[in-house]
């Protein structure tokens, strides 16, 4: 290659490179960078931005040239073109140079990998608990003996969480996108994530594992308060409310829960108040169920405030064949014994339209028989 080739060359690679590697940079390929993990990630992605532009514009600019240059004209048809004979020199700098580019980017994308998932012993424990179809998160609080319990997620700002994640049925994820990190929540198993958010705002939680009818229906938010802030809101909260999906009591064992007992017990659960609970569950606590079990989001039930659309509207279906003797229920039973059915035996009763299948048949084994109990509770009153 001549000199004047090789300058022609490499202006069209400067000037190349001068045009595409600013409008790569300046393009937002990702949403804000909201945890400091975020921000690693967008970091690598620029310098691998920074690393593979040039590189575009010295193919292309070699591309464009040597068809403008060695383009066929005519009368040469017949023609054979000029011999080239190889360059050692060249080959050995073109296998080379890239061969040890690729190695310093696998050694900086693994050391803000180790920098992503690094165990922060003063991080704060969250479980996160996943189910078809929703979210629930549990806060432990006096050395893990109570939780703070709620379907929407609550972090506090610069300050790192450590994140436990249970699936109660089938393959889940916990995807924050303005996070930058997502992990598969597998039954049986309890995985962890790290973040550290690092921008106060909401931002949406998704699975991102196809896992049912209602999948796309599966999200819910994260609020990134200030540390007063959540703070403040934590100790609003009642510990021990509500039962926490996935932490199994001490006297009731939950099938199918990670770390619960192999067996179930029938004896009742403790109450807050220590003595034994002989008293039908509220309706606040059946209709907190009915959102962190997931119900609200396949079910249009008014009194939850649900609008979901893949499973039957409750607010129909409670004050018909529930609530009238002459429905499809079986002879003698009672509303209450209907609900209970529907609940564990969702496909004893199938309504006009619907099919086996749509709704998980494993509430009986995830859910406590307190639990069954008070959305039993709730949705009779709503069958009135």
């Amino acid at each position: 290659m001549h000199r004047r080739q090789a300058a022609t060359l490499f202006v069209m690679v400067l000037i190349g490179t001068a045009i595409l590697l600013p409008i790569a940079l300046v393009i937002h390929w990702f949403p804000a960078d909201a945890s400091k993990q975020a921000h690693n990630d967008k970091v690598l992605y620029d310098v691998l931005l920074i690393a593979s532009v040039p590189i575009f514009a010295i193919v292309e600019s070699v591309v464009l040239y040597s068809v403008w240059k060695f383009r066929m004209r005519p009368g040469e048809e017949e023609k054979d073109g000029p011999p080239i004979h190889g360059n050692t020199r060249l080959e050995v700098v073109w296998t080379a140079a890239p061969a040890l580019l690729i190695v310093g980017l696998c050694i900086y994308a693994y050391t803000v990998l180790r920098s992503n998932e690094k165990a922060i012993p003063t991080a704060r424990l969250i479980n996160v608990t996943e189910r078809q179809f929703a979210f629930e998160f549990s806060y432990p609080m006096d050395h893990g003996k109570q939780y703070v319990v709620s379907p929407v997620l609550y972090l506090p700002d610069n300050e790192a969480v450590n994140f436990h994640i249970r699936s109660l049925d089938v393959i889940h994820s916990f995807f924050v996108p303005d996070f930058s990190q997502k992990i598969d929540a597998v039954p049986g198993i309890t995985t962890d994530l790290r973040v550290t958010p690092t921008r106060i705002g909401t931002y949406p939680v998704e699975c991102t594992e196809l896992c049912g009818a209602g999948h796309a229906f599966m999200r819910t938010a994260v609020h990134v308060l200030t540390p007063a802030a959540f703070n403040s809101w934590l100790a609003a909260q009642k510990p021990g409310g509500v039962p926490p999906i996935g932490i199994p009591g001490p006297t009731e064992g939950q099938p199918g829960v990670p770390g619960a007992a192999s067996t179930p017990t029938t004896t009742p659960p403790a109450s807050s108040s220590g003595s034994s609970s002989t008293t039908a569950p509220s309706t606040a606590t059946g209709k907190a169920l009915f959102a962190s079990a997931g119900c609200a989001a396949c079910h249009t039930l008014a009194a939850a405030g649900a609008t979901g659309t893949v499973g039957p509207n409750l607010d129909t279906r409670l004050k018909s064949d529930c609530a009238t003797p002459t429905s499809k229920r079986e002879r003698g039973a009672t509303l209450t014994a209907c609900i209970d059915t529907a609940i564990i035996n969702p496909y004893k009763y199938i309504p006009t339209g619907y099919s086996a299948g749509i709704m998980p048949a494993t509430f009986g084994k995830t859910l406590s028989a307190s639990q069954i109990q008070a959305l039993v509770t709730f949705l009779a009153t709503m069958a009135k």
